[in-house]
């Protein structure tokens, strides 16, 4: 008898729709002629669940008694009986009542399989048991009911019902889960989001393990050679050796051993600064493992083999990758090494890989001692006085005053010795301490001359002194490294203020900035490059300084931000120290670049918002104000045309003055809209003359009638530096301007006067007037104040003389008539000659 085959509906959580999925299948089952039947499917109340049951074949549950209740149970005797194509076995990982047949019900299902009768199943995610630990950790939850993992992997057909937790919040929310009382404790407890977002990843993983199964299968049968890989993430640590091009190939292999398999480089460097890393090195590195589809990571920590171990851990690595110590064999006397610690720490969960290369035992080669940071001369002088000094300090107690006494030589030499940890560091003080106990032994130590000593508190007291001089050298040494961090981590705070304030603020433009970073490390340029993409050439955003690289493997120092930006400088190499700075340096010259960017773009989407506003407006003043003269004027042509009326002449005369009145409100309306249009664009351009007001400005009131306005220009002004054409077109839009407000019988007054090489032409009228709130919009293209009548105008008088008065370097402003009124102050720039002349007296 043939196996039955079992399908498996895989859930992340309660309520995703296991047993929904399951009923549905089941529904279609039986539309397809199968004998299926239900053989325990728990709805739990849950109305839609319940409501797929109608329709399909439920068999008898049994009843078990246990400690005096009766409890349900799948009757697997009545399922051999029936013997079904098909059944239906809810809840695979539930514990059956004690004095049932099978402690488990997968165990039910076994028989059924055995049987021939294929069965369709639920299970949820956490009652596997290999993640046990897993959940537990994530929900805090301890699974009870357990299914081994061997038995769903032996599954058929495992098909994963998916939701997101937003969704499934919302389910549970309306009620389609648990009853409402248990809802709110369900949301805050188990089903957070960020529970059920764990929950659901480890389903998707488990599952994609499965189709792994599967794929090997298909390439055993089909004969694959090729390696598709499978989930890993290895992480490797670089050393900035030439080594680490080694290690991150070896891992890309192991990567390459299974599907979706990631690999993150990461270098460790010491907050203090000392590093043997190679920047060129780095970079190549860098560059090869993003090659290989990896990523490359920098961090900062004091403790090489924690930091190490932090970063894999919070990336949820499984592997780490490792090159065999450096080291010679002398030097692990300071320690086991960075692998043995990793290897040591790394815990169960953590894979370690020591992988064997080149530079294996040719020592660590650090470049850079301890004492460089003091300088050259200070290293210098160091050494001098701990090996020179107590030689000089000998010949003048042999021969100035051999009779000072041991304890007082001693004294003096732990002087020199502390004199030389202050200017040199560690190293010269230590070799003073040794030439220092030499000689006070062979010159001042009984028997004199001999390294032998015959009195025991002798030797007490030259071993004291050695002690004593290491101890106190290195504590000097110490406090003086502490010293020049501190005044170090100072500078460093107080650089990282300014350019966090001055980005903040927004006084310091990227060029600015670059320049900021060239001189604070003193390079001989900066350029920040960016790329479209991983294989797009490289584009300067900008730099300073001579001759900036156009590529980051061409710069001395180059620090990556983000995927396709970097921050490069060509000088010198500096120290690890130097690029913690350089990196915030960096960071912040991507945000101002970014500013700047988005700034622009503000920039012109202003300009086509503005652009979209006046054609908006535009099209509002062609369907009525532009419409309505040419009404007038096809009215009176209409009419003039027309055979059946006799008209005399005071009418036609009437017509052709409607006609004459209408094609002349065109003209304006038509020279504002053709002036506001080169205004926006920027094609004014004046033609500055010296010219009298009086030339001008009587040519302005050509448009009004002759009695509604009062001019007042003394002949004794100054010439004022004007365009006459800009300058008559601006006069003559505020006059008709304040002539169409002004009350009837009202002149408006036209006054000008010179005030501090200034000349101001003053508009006034008796009108209404404008609050102060509106004085200003007042200015703005297509608009009208207040109740103004449709076809006075498309609003752009006064826009269109203010952007005359700027073109020629004047202002157009509003203020309020005493009295009551508006008087617009046109101010413009006087001419050469402060005296001007009037017309008349030029010859």
């Amino acid at each position: 008898m043939a196996r039955g085959t079992l399908r498996i509906h895989l859930g992340a959580a309660p309520g995703v729709g296991k047993t929904y999925a399951m009923l549905s299948e089941a529904h279609r089952r039986v539309e397809r002629g199968t004998d299926c039947v239900v053989a325990l499917v728990e709805h739990h109340g849950r109305p839609r669940t319940e409501v797929l049951l109608h329709g399909l074949e439920q068999l008898p549950l049994r009843e078990v008694e246990y400690r005096g209740t009766s409890f349900t149970e799948m009757d697997v005797d009545a399922v051999l009986a029936r013997r079904p194509q098909v059944a239906l076995v809810d809840e695979l990982a539930h514990t059956n009542v004690p004095g049932s047949r099978n402690a488990k019900r997968w165990q039910d299902v076994e028989e059924l399989l055995a049987a021939g009768i294929d069965v369709v199943s639920t299970v949820n995610i956490q009652h596997l048991e290999s993640l046990g630990d897993v959940v537990e950790s994530i929900t805090g939850v301890r699974q009870q009911e357990t299914v081994p993992d061997e038995v769903v992997r032996r599954a058929d057909q495992i098909e994963l019902v998916d939701m997101s937790p937003q969704a499934l919040r919302r389910r549970m929310a309306h009620g389609n889960v648990y009853r409402p009382d248990k809802v709110d404790a369900a949301l805050s407890n188990y089903f957070r989001p960020g529970n059920l977002t764990a929950l659901r990843e480890l389903a998707l993983l488990w599952v994609a393990d499965r189709v792994d199964e599967y794929l090997n299968a298909y390439r055993s049968e089909h004969e694959v050679a090729a390696i598709w890989g499978s989930r890993e993430r290895i992480v490797v640590g670089l050393t900035g050796g030439s080594e680490g091009r080694t290690l991150i190939r070896r891992a890309v292999r192991l990567a390459e051993k299974g599907a979706g398999g990631e690999v993150l480089a990461v270098y460790i460097a010491r907050s203090d600064g000392l590093t043997s890393a190679s920047p060129k090195e780095l970079a190549l590195q860098r560059a090869l493992v993003e090659d290989l589809g990896g990523t490359f990571h920098h961090v900062v920590g004091d403790d090489v083999p924690a930091a190490l171990l932090d970063f894999a851990r919070g990336v949820n690595a499984t592997q780490i990758v490792l090159g065999v110590s450096r080291r010679k064999a002398w030097q692990y006397v300071l320690g086991p090494g960075v692998g043995a610690t990793v290897a040591r720490e790394s815990g169960p969960d953590l894979d370690v890989h020591l992988i064997t290369h080149g530079q294996v035992g040719k020592g660590r080669g650090l470049p850079v001692a301890r004492g460089a940071r003091l300088g050259r001369a200070r290293i210098l002088w160091g050494w001098a006085t701990g090996v020179l000094g107590p030689v000089a300090l000998t010949a003048l107690l042999a021969g100035a005053a051999p009779e000072v006494g041991l304890a007082n030589d001693m004294l003096l030499y732990l002087t020199l010795t502390v004199a030389a940890a202050l200017l040199g560091g560690l190293a010269p003080a230590l070799a003073s301490a040794v030439v220092g106990s030499l000689l006070l032994n062979w010159y001042f130590t009984p028997p004199v001359h001999t390294l032998t000593i015959a009195d025991p508190q002798n030797v007490v007291a030259i071993a004291i002194f050695v002690g004593v001089a290491v101890a106190v050298a290195s504590v000097v040494d110490l406090a003086a490294r502490r010293t020049h961090q501190a005044a170090r981590l100072r500078a460093e705070s107080e650089i990282l203020s300014f350019l966090a304030g001055n980005v903040l603020r927004g006084e310091t433009s990227l060029e600015a900035l670059l320049e900021r970073v060239r001189e604070t490390f003193g390079m001989r340029s900066v350029a920040l490059l960016e790329r479209a993409g991983d294989v797009d050439p490289w584009t300067c955003a900008g730099s300073v300084g001579p001759r900036p690289c156009q590529d980051p493997d061409d710069a001395d120092v180059d620090v990556p931000v983000g995927d396709h930006m970097a921050l490069a400088l060509t000088g010198r190499v500096l120290p690890a120290e130097d690029r913690r700075v350089l990196a915030a340096f960096a960071a912040q010259s991507v945000v101002v670049l970014d500013r700047r960017r988005l700034r622009e773009e503000a920039d012109r989407a202003a300009e086509l918002a503005e652009g979209n506003r006046i054609r908006t407006a535009l099209l509002a003043a062609v369907s009525h104000d532009l419409r309505t003269p040419l009404a007038g004027i096809k009215a009176s042509v209409s009419s003039l045309r027309s055979d059946d009326v006799a008209w005399s002449e005071e009418d036609e005369g009437e017509l052709l003055a409607a006609i004459e009145e209408g094609a002349d409100r065109l003209d304006l309306l038509v020279g504002n809209l053709l002036d506001m249009s080169r205004l926006q664009t920027g094609t004014v351009t004046p033609l500055i003359r010296d010219t009298d007001l009086d030339e001008v400005v009587p040519m302005a009131l050509g448009g009004v009638p002759e009695d509604s306005v009062v001019l007042d220009i003394p002949e004794t002004l100054p010439m004022v530096a004007v365009d006459k054409g800009l300058l008559e077109r601006a006069v003559a839009n505020v006059v008709e301007n304040a002539v169409k407000y002004s009350p009837d019988g009202e002149p408006v007054l036209v006054a000008a006067s010179a005030l501090a090489g200034r000349v101001e032409v003053r508009v006034v009228d008796r009108g209404p007037g404008v609050p102060d709130d509106a004085k200003e919009r007042i200015f703005e293209p297509f608009q009208r104040y207040g109740d103004a009548p449709r076809g006075a105008g498309v609003g752009l008088g006064l826009a269109v003389a203010r952007g005359f008065a700027e073109a020629m370097g004047g202002t157009l402003t509003a203020e309020d008539t005493p009295g009551g009124g508006l008087t617009m102050v046109l101010a413009l720039r006087g001419g050469e000659g402060r005296e001007g002349v009037s017309a008349a007296e030029v010859p």
